[in-house]
């Protein structure tokens, strides 16, 4: 391994965790510093934004404008560092030691992204045949809101890539499919009224609380279709209930309760029937609210829906992170990527990326340095492979 890569790595690495890109915030510092590094080492570069121009994607291009290239796809917003007390150092600091850098984002995941800034000015001095495109996108974590509108850009405006790379942490294990995540918030509002009283009311909780139940009962429904054979772990598609804000007093009969809500399906078809489950057990509900009072509404709002990555025979991304890793074992994760939208836009797609998810999402975060030069390593021997015809 080159001293001089390595060294820039940590650099980058350092420089990319001092941006608090945490999903509430602008990531714009953050791409406007990539952007300059890509166009400094000869990348052809393009930004799409969210609606409220706060987010941006990145897209840059190193090599001839031809199909067939690989695409090394990274989203740039984390999780937040609220409990910082909890953390040895700050947070948004890197910190070396014990052959790991700690921050947030370090694993999750900033350390691929700096992988692959230091690596551009070697892709740019390789005599690549096909391009290797960088995708740096936003708001993953809450939805994978950003990679579509990327995607969606990359689509119109070509060149068409062979594969696509997402360097989630893997520990650079070959990941070739992984579950959905199906993200949902339910607002239901009925009748405040007195403690008193709650047959003059409507109580925005207890109906929460019966949707809720049906979640689960569906929740069962779904385990007992786990495919023979699966080997995710869970085995089956999962629903999962992971916060509930309703009224404001044990006196007051709950108007309005919100709740958050997720599904992860082994397969699109698990999600087609819990979406229809789910959709008439609401409309029954609304129906009995209704009758006690005709302005009692129920609403689900889709916050993101992304589909898993799904087993394919012959994928010429497993194919070619078997060539690049040297690994001939594939497995399969229950956590969601960008993966599945790249697939279902044509585009071949496999996750591996250095580092351990174990560790993301959590106080001291870290990446150990060895993980970097693997993926160092890795990144090299995709240059040599888009250098041939």
């Amino acid at each position: 391994m080159n001293d001089d890569l390595r060294n820039e790595t940590m650099l980058l690495l350092g420089d990319l965790i001092g941006f608090p890109t945490v999903t509430a915030d602008s990531n714009l510092r953050l791409i406007e510093y990539a952007d300059q590094l890509l166009r400094g080492a000869g990348a052809r570069t393009s930004i799409t934004y969210d609606a409220d121009g706060r987010k941006a994607n990145l897209l840059a291009t190193i090599g001839p404008d031809v199909d067939g290239g690989v695409i090394l796809s990274s989203h740039t917003d984390v999780v937040p560092a609220e409990d910082e007390e909890a953390w040895t150092g700050a947070p948004f600091l890197a910190t070396r030691r014990d052959q790991r850098v700690y921050g947030r984002g370090a694993v999750d995941m900033k350390g691929f992204i700096a992988c692959c800034l230091a690596m551009a000015p070697v892709f740019a001095a390789a005599d690549l045949k096909r391009p290797v495109h960088i995708a740096l996108t936003y708001d993953e974590e809450i939805g994978c809101l950003g990679a579509p509108v990327l995607i969606g850009d990359l689509l119109r405006t070509g060149p068409m890539p062979m594969a696509a790379i997402i360097g989630e942490p893997t520990n650079l294990r070959i990941i070739e499919a992984h579950k959905g995540c199906y993200e949902y918030t339910t607002t239901i509002s009925g009748l405040e009224g007195h403690g008193s009283a709650p047959s003059k009311a409507v109580n925005a909780v207890e109906y929460a609380v019966k949707f809720i139940s049906r979640l689960l009962e569906i929740g069962g429904e779904l385990t007992a279709m786990a495919p023979l054979g699966t080997r995710y772990d869970p085995p089956h598609t999962t629903i999962s209930v992971g916060a509930i804000t309703g009224s404001t007093a044990r006196n007051i009969v709950a108007g309005q309760c919100s709740f958050e809500w997720e599904m992860r399906p082994v397969k699109r078809s698990d999600a087609e029937y819990a979406v229809l489950a789910v959709g008439a057990y609401e409309q029954a509900l609304l129906s009995q609210m209704r009758q006690l009072h005709p302005d009692s509404t129920i609403v689900t709002e889709t916050v993101g829906a992304v589909d898993g990555l799904e087993t394919v025979e012959h994928s010429p991304a497993v194919d070619l992170a078997k060539s690049l890793t040297g690994e001939t074992e594939v497995d399969v994760v229950s956590f969601g990527t960008e993966a599945g939208l790249y697939q279902e836009a044509g585009i071949p797609a496999v996750v591996c990326g250095p580092g351990s998810i174990d560790v993301a999402h959590r106080p001291d975060e870290y990446i150990e340095i060895g993980q970097l030069e693997r993926c160092l390593e890795m990144l090299h021997r995709l240059t040599e492979t888009l250098g041939r015809n």
